[in-house]
């Protein structure tokens, strides 16, 4: 994927609310009321910014991107 999405509000607000959430397990969080609506942003950003995700393999590897990188910025805070 050529878009760097770590750069896109919609994932900035997402590392935010994880730090703030108290959470410990990303993949909870994402499947959870605000961590999910900031998932849910940063896909439709994805989107204008021309990346396909509508092929669900697509969609996956994205969510671990997504994952990945939330996982290093939590073991970084």
């Amino acid at each position: 994927m050529s878009w760097d999405f770590t750069e896109d509000a919609a994932f900035l607000a997402l590392v935010q609310a994880f730090q703030e959430s108290g959470e410990t397990s990303v993949i909870e969080f994402l499947a959870n009321g605000e961590g999910a609506d900031h998932f849910r942003e940063l896909t439709q950003n994805a989107a204008g910014e021309g990346v396909d995700l509508s092929d669900s393999d697509d969609l996956d590897a994205f969510q671990e991107e997504v994952i990945e990188a939330l996982e290093e910025v939590g073991a970084a805070s």
